[in-house]
């Protein structure tokens, strides 16, 4: 009932063990706290909190238009739903070295439990995405180090994503992601990969875990869990898949509702009351107080 029961220092505990098994962690990407109750549910490793995703919940491109509030908000509620550890996006740090340190201790109070900093030039852009820009390695190399020395829990996962990839090639991929395990990356996050081989390239080339992000419509293939699994991959996201599964079906709902002058037809596809009161455990606040759920449910 209400928020989950295991806390956020448990959480960050729990993932850096995860992350030393072996085993390919999933983490989905919730668009509200609902989905990360359903990613819960159907027995994933944790939940993705992507800023394209909270950029587009406000109507906005993911191209560095959401404040540090808006972000730290959406991942309170998110993160506090669910006993599954989250992994936020928190693009660029919300600008240089002190605002990387502030966005840090400000994730960490809103229970997040880990983050990743990218390196592009504000205002950044989608990884998957060509036009993009990044900084030096100087500059990338003291957002990482700010990050680090600003968590107050040691346990809060400090992961750096590098988009060079898609600029200067493949070695200064490499390149880059040992700089930034030097100046004090938890995890590598090499953005915009094209095959497995470059993703086990990454691995390689750095002793910390990496991440793979499998979102539709980018430069990456979609690779099987599998696949990932065999070449080392520690985290696999999916970033905007249940936001792009949702918007299609509203979409496809409402263009029903256009043409033939009822929804009638888009019900089966829906998820029915029941349902949505199981994912809620409506019953639990039952048990708390009978006068919440004293109702019969038509499924």
């Amino acid at each position: 009932m209400l928020y989950a029961n295991t806390s956020a220092a448990d959480k960050r505990v729990a993932l850096r063990k995860a992350l030393h098994t072996g085993e390919l962690l999933r983490f989905p990407g919730a668009f509200n706290p609902l989905s990360a109750k359903l990613i819960q549910e159907k027995g994933f490793e944790g939940v993705y909190i992507s800023g394209a995703v909270l950029s587009a919940e406000l109507a906005l491109p993911d191209i560095g238009l959401t404040t540090l509030s808006e972000v730290a908000q959406r991942s309170q509620q998110i993160s506090r739903m669910t006993e599954l550890p989250t992994l936020l996006d928190a693009d660029t740090g919300f600008g240089e070295p002190m605002n990387v340190a502030r966005t840090v201790q400000t994730m960490e109070d809103a229970g997040v439990t880990g983050i990743h900093i990218e390196d592009q030039v504000n205002p950044k852009r989608c990884g998957h995405l060509d036009g993009k820009a990044v900084v030096d390695q100087n500059t990338a190399v003291k957002r990482i180090r700010a990050a680090a020395d600003a968590r107050r829990d040691p346990n809060l996962l400090i992961m750096a994503r590098t988009d060079i990839r898609g600029i200067d090639g493949m070695q200064a991929a490499i390149d880059r992601a040992k700089q930034l395990v030097d100046a004090g990356a938890d995890a590598i996050f090499p953005e915009a990969m094209k095959n497995l081989e470059e993703f086990a390239a990454i691995r390689a080339a750095v002793d910390v875990p990496i991440l793979a992000n499998m979102t539709e419509f980018g430069k990456s293939d979609l690779f099987t869990t599998a696949q990932l699994g065999s070449i080392g991959v520690n985290i696999v996201i999916y970033p905007v898949t249940l936001l792009r599964s949702a918007m299609g079906e509203a979409e496809r709902t409402l263009d029903t509702i256009l043409s033939e002058g009822s929804q009638q037809s888009a019900v089966s596809g829906m998820q029915t009351r029941a349902r949505l009161y199981e994912l809620l455990d409506y019953e639990a606040y039952s048990a708390f107080d009978s006068n919440v759920y004293n109702f019969t449910l038509n499924h």
